[in-house]
């Protein structure tokens, strides 16, 4: 029976099976880029955020207004007090309960991975870390509330010792933010939040305004603009966690996996929206076809199915490779966002060969949405193949560690002459002389 979704298969062993993954993986990475320098979006980018450094709140309410079809005074951009504590007080009972939870689960986890509390001292060197002092956190809002982004960034943050937290998110709700952000924006004891949202917000942010102080870091999710906005700025004005593209998952499958449960995990990204990818590397074709039924009778049941059959069709495929070696080299290239692995028994071996993801989801009851709301890692991991060379957020991103070098006269009587030599060999002679006055005058101690 023929199926719409049957040209998302890939039988490694047909002569055109290379250019086919070549492209896929060539659309993936383009869908994750921001434009290039000389694009339309860099430009207006560029011109958004030089107008928000100049004019500061007048740029923010204006380009709020031009992009989101929200008019803000700049008086009205912080959401009161009073409307954080009604929110809470309006959320449901049983809501409240599981996100209180989450948060726990979150708080232990990233307690349980700090490092931040290992500082060391000896022998004249050692080490301390400083958590950052304020931090910007940018939480999407366009199609769903997503307060799992509030916890997921926010938590950590306090766990590394943050003590200032601003919150933005673009007021898509009646003008405003969604009242269950909010909530838990209160429940988490954050009060500076900002219905701002979009390349105006990470402006504001970056470099600060009469009404929104600067901070020092920018972390959380948001469309193309935003991340576009976060690279411009980070480095140079702010730190930020990493350039977030679209939502992603990679599956390692054989023939002990359940094709039901792959196609939900494959349509629980996909449904994301329509540049969000989901692939499947597997060494039993009979799964693969099974699993493309399954993908086409979920999808008629989805809310999101627009969405989740365009991704589907231009970013998604179910490839059967030779043998899980090959999937495994697939996997570390593709670097995903998510790699689950669903390989019965060899689940665990074959994850400890995974060398690059943003998180790995073991055996079959592990789905992404264990990991998007409740275990504890944070569900704010590089995309893109950026797993190559970046993490996951944790606790430990909101923490920087100082040197600190304290020096006898003994120890450096004993390294005087060896610090002079190096220095006199790069031909910087005021570094060699500040040893040497020392040396010349050593009873001469002020301060």
């Amino acid at each position: 029976m023929s199926n719409e979704l049957d040209d998302l298969l890939i039988l490694s062993s047909d002569p055109g099976s290379k250019a086919a993954l070549a492209k896929l993986r060539a659309d993936m990475l383009l869908a994750a880029r921001s434009s290039g320098a000389g694009s339309e979006q860099s430009r207006t980018v560029a011109e958004v955020l030089d107008q928000i450094a100049t004019q500061g709140d007048e740029a923010v309410a204006r380009y709020t207004e031009k992009f989101d079809q929200v008019n803000l005074t700049a008086d009205q951009f912080r959401v009161s007090p009073d409307a954080l504590s009604k929110a809470h007080e309006a959320m449901e009972a049983t809501l409240l309960k599981s996100l209180r939870q989450a948060i726990d689960n979150v708080r232990s986890y990233q307690s349980k991975i700090f490092l931040g509390h290992h500082s060391a001292f000896s022998d004249g060197t050692g080490i301390r870390f400083a958590p950052v002092r304020r931090v910007g956190v940018c939480v999407p809002g366009a199609s769903a509330p997503l307060p799992s982004t509030v916890i997921m960034t926010v938590v950590p943050a306090q766990v590394a010792g943050v003590k200032e937290i601003a919150i933005v998110s673009p007021p898509r709700h009646e003008g405003s933010i969604h009242p269950v952000i909010l909530a838990v924006c209160h429940e988490l004891g954050v009060s500076e939040v900002y219905r701002i949202g979009g390349v105006q917000a990470v402006g504001a942010l970056a470099f600060g305004t009469a009404r929104i102080p600067k901070v020092d870091m920018i972390v959380g999710p948001g469309n193309s603009w935003v991340q576009a906005a976060k690279k411009s700025v980070a480095g140079d004005y702010v730190g930020i966690d990493s350039i977030a593209g679209p939502s992603e998952v990679f599956i390692i499958a054989n023939g002990d996996a359940n094709p039901a449960w792959v196609a939900a995990d494959m349509l629980s990204q996909a449904e994301h929206a329509a540049d969000s990818s989901a692939t499947v590397a597997t060494d039993s074709e009979p799964l693969a076809r099974a699993i493309l039924a399954e993908l086409a009778q979920q999808l008629t049941a989805l809310s999101r199915a627009d969405d989740a059959r365009q991704s589907l069709k231009r970013f998604s495929r179910v490839i059967v490779v030779e043998n899980l070696d090959a999937a495994v080299a697939l996997a570390n290239e593709f670097a995903t966002e998510h790699l689950e692995i669903q390989c019965g028994p060899r689940s665990r071996d074959i994850a400890d060969r995974i060398d690059n993801a943003g998180a790995i989801f073991i055996g079959p009851h592990t789905p992404v949405a264990v990991g998007d709301y409740w275990a504890g890692p944070s569900h704010t991991l590089p995309t893109g193949t950026r797993a190559k060379f970046s993490s996951a957020l944790t606790s430990n991103d909101f923490v920087k560690s100082i040197s600190l070098i304290e020096y006898s006269a003994e120890q450096l009587v004993a390294s005087a002459d060896d610090i002079i030599r190096l220095a006199q060999v790069e031909g910087l002679d005021a570094h060699a002389k500040s040893v040497q006055v020392r040396q010349e005058n050593k009873g001469d101690i002020r301060g």
